[in-house]
């Protein structure tokens, strides 16, 4: 990348970053839902380690998904939010009548994402930690290769929020928010994908987060990291990185080629 791309790369990031300075408003739900649910799940946690006879400990298993499952969502939703900064803003067509390309636009999104997804991570491990003892630190370089998985797949399906959105307008804002629930029963968070039925097994092996979190239950049983199952989550987000970054650019495209960047507004609906 030449120095000039990285400036217009960290332009969009520092324009991010004056947003979260200056309104707090903003840096509140960086901590807020996580804190709550790291909570709700930290105490029905304790609760099962007090009705297990066999003294299961159920923190790593639930609560440590919870705060995977939460990093993932927060990826996600941290490139879908630095976009809709600028539809909100009105600020959208201004960006593309600078030097910026849409490679580095979408390079500062990953960005921002980056540094609020590593923010909310920081305070989610310290508040499970405090609060209920989880150790995550515990397992050392073996926890990289998961987040990464989770990074990964997280910044593409953002990448293909934002071409949603842009293609059919910020009325389709709602469809971005649900994705992480909705795919959640798919990639076994709480629970072994064995006791899935057939058909959405064969959907949870196409998710790069259901090998993870197979993976941490394979860790926290003592069983060893799970080499091969990551190998092939971080084929597969490759690939997924690979289409996302090939659909938003056809999108981009598209919305050039018929005006609808010109008409952006949040009235547009395609």
């Amino acid at each position: 990348m030449s120095s000039g791309a990285a400036r217009r790369v960290g332009a969009v990031v520092l324009r991010h970053a004056y947003l979260m300075r200056g309104s707090p408003a903003r840096i509140v739900p960086l901590f807020a839902w996580v804190a709550v649910d790291i909570v709700l799940w930290g105490f029905l946690t304790r609760y099962l380690n007090g009705l297990s006879a066999a003294r299961f400990d159920f923190v790593p298993v639930f609560l440590g998904a919870v705060l995977l499952w939460d990093f993932f969502g927060r990826v996600m939703h941290g490139v879908a939010m630095a976009f809709f900064e600028d539809v909100w803003s009105r600020n959208f067509l201004n960006l593309f009548a600078s030097p910026l390309s849409v490679p580095e636009y979408v390079m500062g999104l990953v960005a921002s994402s980056v540094a609020t997804s590593l923010v909310g991570l920081a305070g989610m491990l310290v508040l499970a930690t405090a609060a209920f003892g989880l150790d995550f630190l515990a397992y050392g370089v073996a926890l990289v290769p998961f987040l990464l998985v989770l990074f990964a797949f997280g910044i593409a399906l953002g990448i293909v929020s934002v071409a949603l959105v842009l293609r059919l307008g910020p009325a389709a804002e709602w469809l971005i928010w649900p994705v992480p629930a909705l795919l959640a029963p798919f990639a076994g968070v709480f629970y072994p994908l064995a006791t899935l039925p057939e058909w959405m097994r064969a959907v949870s092996w196409a998710l790069p987060p259901s090998y993870v979190f197979e993976g941490m239950r394979s860790v926290v049983a003592g069983q060893g990291v799970p080499v091969g199952d990551l190998a092939t989550a971080l084929g597969l987000c490759g690939v997924y990185l690979v289409l996302a970054a090939w659909f938003f650019v056809g999108t981009f495209r598209h919305a050039r080629r018929e005006g609808l960047i010109a008409r952006y507004s949040a009235e547009t609906a395609g």
